[in-house]
């Protein structure tokens, strides 16, 4: 099978696309899958990159897992002798690394029936990034009808996710973003919105239960004013070069605002909650672009420019 390989760690450049072995499944509670479409998410641009906190899990010196990739939707072409809930030429989303190939072999627990009303590459599109905004929202927030949550990077991945289901939760939501970006936001849900090119929402006196950074490039320390007394701010990337993880430790113990790191741990639960959402047509993702699998590095450099509007696609 051809996979996007990366033996190095470096930039956009170091991946390839080469003919490998394509995986069995060696385990009981397994599937094989086709790949029809996969995204590309920050994580994988941090994996390839080799940010250390990457490399304790995948090497200090070259990737242990060469393939990248952690969304993926296809069809499944054979089943474990421990699986119960699919079976041979299902159409299923989930997530699994290396999903970057034309097939791959995840746990059964970590797929779901695809919604009946998406397209591969819309189904693709869901998985890490609106399981990231339901987890954050949903389980460590608990956002509740009528609190003010405040998405910091609406626009991206993760971002235009966390709008819709604030929005669902019925949440006052208000989005930041970039100036172009404004009234579409406004579409997903949210009832105000802030240009963060003209005007830092910390100035503006407002007051919110929740603060969700989901680009990482704000701190606890810079929104601390702008949380209730009981406020919570929450960031799912411990990772990002700009951010400073001391701040979270310490901030942390500031008075009852409280600050949370968010790990995303895929399940097929949430899952589903998220395919009936989106057969509801309560929730729905934005593809910027489908790139093509041979151009996976064009799909990265995107990725890497900050400036995604929904989400990045690639196509098998």
């Amino acid at each position: 099978m051809k996979a996007a390989i990366y033996s190095t760690y470096g930039s956009a450049e170091a991946i390839g696309i080469e003919d490998v072995e394509p995986p069995t499944i060696n385990e009981p509670d397994r599937v094989l899958i086709r790949v029809h479409s996969a995204s590309v998410n920050t994580l994988d641009c941090l994996y390839r990159k080799g940010y250390f906190p990457t490399r304790k899990d995948n090497g200090l010196t070259r990737p242990k897992n060469q393939i990248l990739g952690i969304d993926v939707a296809g069809t499944i072409e054979a089943v474990g002798e421990d699986v119960r809930n699919f079976k041979v030429g299902d159409h299923v989303f989930g997530s699994c690394f290396g999903s970057h190939a034309e097939y791959v072999a995840p746990r059964e627990n970590a797929l779901c029936h695809m919604p009946k009303n998406m397209t591969y590459e819309e189904a693709a599109a869901i998985p890490c990034a609106a399981q990231t905004a339901l987890q954050a929202l949903r389980d460590v927030a608990q956002v509740r009808p009528g609190q003010k949550v405040l998405i910091y990077g609406a626009s991206g991945g993760v971002g235009h996710f966390a709008v819709q289901l604030a929005n669902y939760f019925g949440a006052e939501v208000t989005a930041v973003c970039g100036t172009s970006n404004l009234d579409w936001v406004k579409e997903l849900g949210a009832q105000y919105v802030i240009d963060y090119t003209k005007e830092d929402f910390t100035d503006n006196g407002e007051k919110y239960d929740v603060i969700l950074d989901a680009v990482g490039k704000r701190t606890f320390f810079s929104c601390l004013k702008s949380l209730t007394e009981e406020g919570l701010y929450i960031t799912e990337h411990p990772f990002h070069p700009k951010y400073h993880p001391f701040q979270l430790m310490i901030g942390s113990l500031i008075g009852r605002k409280k600050a949370k790191i968010h790990f995303t741990k895929p399940n097929h639960g949430d899952l589903d909650f998220l395919r009936i959402l989106v057969e509801k047509e309560k929730l729905k993702p934005t593809i910027e672009k489908c790139y093509p699998f041979e151009e996976i590095i064009k799909a990265h450099r995107h990725m890497e420019s900050g400036r995604t509007k929904g989400k990045i696609v690639l196509k098998f």
